[in-house]
């Protein structure tokens, strides 16, 4: 399906839209019923949560939905360069221990992945509940001179009224439950320019 999922999964030419390690899918499916003039895939490697957001967008008849089972280690091989418009990083695992940070899903390392198949420019979204993982990852930004269109370490508290962001899944609910604010970056991926670890990252 690599550089057709448009034309034979979606039947039209919309923006192609991205949640990377989406879980049940009810970040992916919250954004569609938002955006029906747009396209959404989520990506998660266990079927058995891609199976509830299926169900939920099959029973409200939503056709701008679609899941798919892949580790993202492997996106790269499902989506042809300039196929993919925008991607969500919601609540990833923040890899704390050092030896585990080049897995990160905003990471160097991925942000290089994406630009093989996300338009030039192409925004990034990461929400997050840990606090150090929105740091690094703004030092990363930074320290590689994109733009950073979006930033808030109290994303509710600072009177936010993009309905995007204000979508919330069962574990965000529970974050908030116990107290944890929630993080928020939106980025632009440069084109032509690998993306290089920030100090913090290669030590």
């Amino acid at each position: 399906m690599k550089g057709r999922w448009n034309r034979e999964v979606f039947g039209n030419d919309h923006a192609l839209v991205l949640e990377l390690g989406c879980g049940k899918g009810e970040y992916t499916v919250g954004l569609a019923r938002l955006y029906p003039d747009k396209n959404f895939m989520g990506l998660d490697i266990k079927g058995a949560r891609l199976w509830a957001g299926a169900k939920a967008a099959h029973e409200e008849d939503l056709l701008n939905v679609a899941f798919l089972r892949t580790r993202i280690d492997f996106v790269y091989s499902f989506f042809a360069r300039d196929e993919v418009d925008e991607i969500w990083l919601t609540f990833p695992d923040p890899q704390e221990k050092k030896k585990r940070r080049k897995k990160r899903l905003p990471g160097a390392q991925f942000l290089n992945v994406y630009r093989k198949f996300l338009k030039d420019e192409g925004r990034i979204h990461l929400k997050t509940d840990n606090l150090q993982l929105y740091l690094d990852t703004l030092e990363l930004l930074r320290y590689n001179k994109m733009k950073v269109e979006c930033e808030s370490t109290d994303l509710y508290s600072e009177g936010w009224k993009d309905e995007r962001v204000s979508i919330q899944t069962y574990y965000e609910k529970g974050f908030q439950a116990e107290g944890k604010k929630i993080n928020y970056l939106c980025f632009r991926l440069p084109a032509g320019k690998e993306i290089r670890e920030s100090p913090h990252e290669s030590t």
